[in-house]
């Protein structure tokens, strides 16, 4: 990489936080994967001070000439559809829930689509490197098969498929929030070095 390449590049980075709307939220998000993974809570008073921030400064500075409080409103309602079924079948708190719906109101709903997918990707690899690392693969395995063999019991009786294990069965748990915070930002860094 030449010089002018990587000042160019440094260029890029200092664009993106610099930025009011991408700067406040890697930091919200920077605050709330530390919070995540200290104390496995995401405060309330965090994800409600970003979305408020960011309907108020996406309505007052639209990204577009075209975008009204509408942008900033739909990428909330869709962050928090997203991984509201994640939520009701005990794979997710609520806290990571309402971060990705915090993001939607700073990215709005196209960008808060490939945010969500670009930390579900994270929070695979995540999740994988913890079971590896717990010694909990054998259960992760078990659990899955489970789910599988009771959800078609269930289909082929002709009941609603249950999709929860028991408690206590669990393989572990890993702060989601960090995978949110590391999946958004990977996904706004890449998306302004143009990879995206």
């Amino acid at each position: 990489m030449s010089h002018s390449e990587f000042k160019s590049m440094l260029d890029l980075f200092a664009m993106l936080f610099l930025d009011w709307r991408t700067g406040i939220l890697m930091l919200l998000l920077a605050g709330a994967a530390i919070s995540d993974y200290r104390s496995r809570r995401i405060p309330n008073w965090l994800v409600v001070s970003g979305a408020l921030f960011g309907v108020i400064y996406n309505t007052a500075l639209p990204p577009s000439l075209h975008d009204n409080i509408l942008f900033p409103l739909a990428g909330l309602g869709l962050g928090l559809l997203l991984f509201l079924p994640l939520y009701l079948v005990r794979a997710m708190g609520a806290g990571d829930v309402k971060l990705l719906a915090m993001v939607g109101a700073f990215l709005g709903p196209g960008e808060t689509f490939r945010a969500a997918l670009a930390s579900m990707v994270v929070g695979g690899v995540l999740a994988i490197l913890v079971v590896l690392v717990r010694g909990t693969a054998p259960r992760m395995f078990h659990n899955l098969a489970s789910l599988f063999q009771l959800g078609f019991l269930d289909a082929e009786a002709g009941s609603a498929p249950s999709l929860r294990i028991t408690d206590g069965a669990s393989a572990g748990n890993m702060p989601y929030g960090v995978a949110i915070a590391t999946g958004t930002i990977g996904y706004l860094v890449l998306r302004q070095l143009g990879y995206l």
